[in-house]
């Protein structure tokens, strides 16, 4: 029968707090960003010609707002992972009870 654990029980256990630990701060950081905080400014990757146009600040919020999707998305990934760390864990707690 094919086992579907391919991690131990710590790094499973490690995987959940990392997870925990990135989501948190990607959403964080995404809702920072979607509110266009100046703190923030120097991970935008704006160039020149931002600055060039007749409106730079609305080129300046739609690059904001690019970084917040993309702090949005990995959080996600990170969900997905904790997710599956927690699958693991969990087959790892019915292993250990099953007769063999």
């Amino acid at each position: 029968m094919v086992s579907l654990l391919c991690c131990g029980p710590k790094l499973a256990a490690c995987g959940i707090v990392l997870s925990i630990w990135g989501i948190i701060m990607l959403v964080l950081m995404g809702i920072f960003f979607n509110v266009h905080s100046a703190v923030l400014i120097e991970d935008v990757p704006f160039t020149e010609e931002v600055f060039e146009d007749s409106k730079p600040p609305s080129k300046m919020y739609k690059l904001y707002e690019q970084v917040s999707y993309n702090c949005f998305i990995a959080a996600a990934l990170y969900v997905f992972v904790g997710g599956w760390s927690f699958c693991q864990m969990q087959m790892h707690k019915r292993r250990e009870y099953m007769v063999r």
